[in-house]
């Protein structure tokens, strides 16, 4: 599979479409009040950068990083289109992230996360490329749902 990831401005239908899928995905897999996925305003906030990854006229996932200082970023709104899966277009835009959040300086890339059946895959991946547990971080209130990791760069 050959795709290119490319910085999104939120313009395109079908990004706007994964955007809704990844909403309603969290929503449906996590306790109420534990929802911390950006929406569209959310993601248009300065300060964010999405990417996508793009296949013609395919959209096969989105992927934010999110600044939170001088030193520090956030990962946010990681989703793969359900055609798309098993395809290592996560792991890209992943690896993506990881190469801008560095190449802005920042010591330190973190993630908000839920448990349980529906993130298992995502935590496999995240720890794959390096991410450990830790700490709460930035204004998120600690829950038995919620998960920190963060990856130092």
């Amino acid at each position: 599979m050959s795709f290119a990831i490319e910085k999104d401005d939120l313009s395109n239908p079908k990004t706007l479409a994964l955007l809704e899928l990844h909403l309603k995905g969290m929503h449906a897999s996590s306790p109420p009040g534990h929802v911390f996925a950006l929406d569209l305003s959310g993601l248009q906030a300065p300060g964010v950068t999405v990417w996508s990854a793009r296949e013609d006229n395919e959209v096969l996932g989105i992927g934010a990083l999110k600044l939170l200082g001088k030193a520090s970023g956030e990962l946010k709104s990681m989703r793969t289109h359900p055609n798309y899966l098993r395809r290592g277009v996560a792991a890209a835009i992943l690896e993506h992230i990881i190469n801008e959040a560095r190449r802005q300086g920042l010591s330190r890339l973190s993630l908000e996360t839920g448990s349980g059946p529906p993130f298992d895959a995502a935590l496999a991946l995240y720890r794959r490329r390096g991410f450990a547990n830790g700490p709460q971080f930035a204004d998120y209130v600690p829950s038995p749902f919620s998960q920190y990791l963060h990856l130092d760069l």
